[in-house]
């Protein structure tokens, strides 16, 4: 017995296209995309002229909020709202991010007196977000409006509303939340930089909430613990340009050391440095390495942090650093590293 041609009553059925989409070539997507990202960029550019007298008000409340920032909002709302909640947590603005749903079921609890709530919807009329105020003002604390029609009742109803509204969608169809969430992300990231600015939050309070991955490793490790201490090629002043070759050979560094007798740095020979020479020297290989040496090269102390050895190699340009210690005594050589 053949099954009846029914359609189950949960799944969704799309309409069948008479005629399939045609083809983009690469240039027309290429074209696509940069008119979404021209769309995109006029978006945030927009938000200077649109942001007002709130903004201040805004940081303030969230300057003096004792306890925490406490950030509500559904779907791709709820997620830019998360990703907020992380700046501010880790740039000394302790926050959280509260689904809406859960915190009609228990995790209101969550919020004390000494927090600020941030309910954050595009429309201003989100449900389960809206239902949230009443509670919150039985609580007690200040609540901000994040919203993309400031004649919301979300606007109306909050202490303070920040406005994000965009012209359209980048979407085809002015549907997908797009220029909405990059608003949105925009003016909460521009809350958090004005609140490290008035923290006074520095690259060392950073650090302390970043221990891990790279930027870690940049923060917190210093130069004696990152640099390579052994094996190092060095050579004397009076030593060849030839047995400097062989030295630069088997560091693998791309450059020699060369040091007096009491383990003082008197001057540097990268591979580039040979190179240059080859051409102003025919008998380069029997000088003495004295003649090609860069004078007083650039050096930093092992105790500092590695991103300032980064920041310095970048700024001049450099490949490595010579470490030195407190006596000026040679220690290793740290090189620009990985920093993804």
């Amino acid at each position: 017995m053949s099954k009846p041609d029914t359609v189950p009553r949960n799944l969704v059925v799309l309409p069948r296209r008479v005629e399939p989409p045609e083809e983009l070539s690469d240039a027309a997507l290429l074209d696509e995309a940069r008119d979404v990202f021209r769309h995109q960029a006029s978006t945030v550019a927009a938000l200077a002229e649109q942001v007002d007298a709130s903004f201040p008000k805004v940081i303030s409340t969230l300057l003096h909020t004792p306890g925490h920032v406490v950030f509500f909002a559904m779907g791709k709302s709820g997620l830019v709202a998360r990703k907020l909640a992380a700046t501010f947590a880790s740039t000394g603005t302790p926050s959280f991010f509260v689904h809406p749903s859960e915190a009609h079921h228990g995790d209101l609890g969550k919020v004390t007196q000494r927090d600020t709530a941030v309910l954050v919807s595009c429309s201003g009329e989100t449900r389960e977000v809206l239902n949230l105020v009443p509670h919150l003002r039985r609580i007690g604390v200040p609540v901000i409006a994040m919203t993309g029609k400031p004649e919301s009742r979300l606007a109306q109803d909050a202490d303070l509303n920040l406005d994000v509204s965009v012209d359209r969608e980048a979407c085809p169809n002015n549907l997908a939340p797009t220029n909405s969430t990059l608003a949105t992300m925009a003016m909460g990231d521009a809350l958090a930089v004005s609140l490290i600015r008035l923290r006074d939050f520095r690259a060392d309070d950073f650090a302390r909430f970043h221990p891990g991955g790279s930027l870690g490793r940049r923060l917190t490790t210093r130069v004696r613990d990152a640099m390579r201490a052994t094996d190092l090629p060095m050579v004397a002043p009076t030593d060849t340009v030839g047995e400097s070759l062989v030295k630069i050979t088997e560091g693998r560094l791309g450059l020699v050391l060369v040091t007096n007798d009491g383990g003082r740095l008197v001057g540097i020979v990268t591979d580039g440095d040979l190179r240059r020479a080859m051409q102003r020297y025919p008998d380069l290989l029997g000088r003495p390495v004295a003649d090609i040496m860069t004078d007083n090269p650039v050096t930093i102390d092992e105790d500092c942090l590695v991103d300032v050895a980064l920041e310095r190699m970048q700024g001049l340009k450099l490949k490595a650093l010579v470490a030195v210690n407190a006596w000026g005594r040679v220690t290793g050589v740290v090189e620009v590293f990985d920093d993804k």
